[in-house]
């Protein structure tokens, strides 16, 4: 019984590092393609996101020589 008690709580553990480390990760990555200022190469698109739980609009910027997607809170 102890066994299970061990297997158990490994994978609670694993969980947990996971899960933290997603957050941590998705984090930085969605916190350096947003913000007000528009990088240079960077050309506005028709694309535009509504944040369903906060109501933010988002403008999509892209730029065609690396392809990255740039997101800027639209204000009306």
């Amino acid at each position: 019984m102890g066994w299970v008690v061990g297997y158990v709580g490994l994978q609670i553990l694993l969980f947990i590092i996971l899960l933290l480390g997603s957050w941590l990760i998705w984090d930085k990555r969605f916190s350096k393609r947003h913000g007000e200022s528009i990088p240079p190469g960077f050309q506005k698109t028709e694309e535009v996101n509504i944040d369903p739980v906060t109501g933010k609009t988002h403008r999509v910027y892209y730029n065609p020589k690396t392809g990255e997607r740039f997101y800027r809170l639209e204000k009306f």
